[in-house]
């Protein structure tokens, strides 16, 4: 199974460091080439590969890790999907002062369901900061939790198996309407770093 990242900001380049970490070989995009980010694969180590946006969208697996105001342009023309995994990372909040955007009520998944047309979309790795995503989910004698959401149940056990390989605890909350509730930018489960301790 290839897993890709589209996205090398804080919460992608945390996401690539967590998959090194835990000998899981992944390649990360983003919208200025491959060659800007030696630098941080140099950094990461051997298990990270930069690769064109194209290849990153051709993985069985694929994190999407863009400031959402970037995000529809960075899905565009990176089709067709075909039933591959599209992992929405992000949250529908306007940088730098993070309120959220108005989508009118729909959750902000459904959006990037429309701009990647054929992907499933499972909504995970968004509701930590950089650095809680990045830190040990071993904690407090237990394991951080991830929340997962989508509307397919087998795209959403890949994702949470993934989740479980890095250490956490995945917690499915449903679909992505039932997601939005609790996940969208000021609701209850929003940037919470939750444990569950060990039994």
């Amino acid at each position: 199974m290839s897993i890709s990242i589209i996205g090398a900001g804080a919460i992608g380049s945390a996401i690539a460091r967590k998959f090194a970490r835990n000998g899981i070989e992944v390649s990360i995009a983003n919208s200025r080439g491959p060659e800007t980010l030696q630098g941080l694969v140099a950094e990461i180590g051997p298990q990270v590969k930069a690769v064109s946006l194209k290849e990153a969208a051709q993985a069985d697996i694929v994190f999407v890790a863009v400031n959402w105001d970037r995000l529809e342009g960075a899905l565009k023309d990176l089709g067709p999907w075909n039933g591959r995994i599209l992992v929405d990372a992000n949250n529908a909040v306007e940088v730098p002062s993070y309120q959220p955007v108005d989508l009118g009520g729909r959750a902000s998944s459904q959006a990037v369901a429309e701009w990647a047309p054929g992907a499933r979309i499972v909504k995970a790795f968004n509701h930590l900061v950089a650095a809680f995503l990045e830190a040990d989910p071993k904690v407090d004698g237990g394991r951080r939790v991830l929340f997962v959401a989508g509307e397919d149940a087998d795209a959403k056990k890949a994702v949470s198996d993934l989740a479980v390989k890095l250490g956490y605890v995945a917690i499915d909350l449903g679909g992505l309407e039932q997601s939005r509730l609790v996940q969208f930018p000021g609701g209850p489960l929003s940037i919470i770093n939750l444990v569950q301790l060990d039994q």
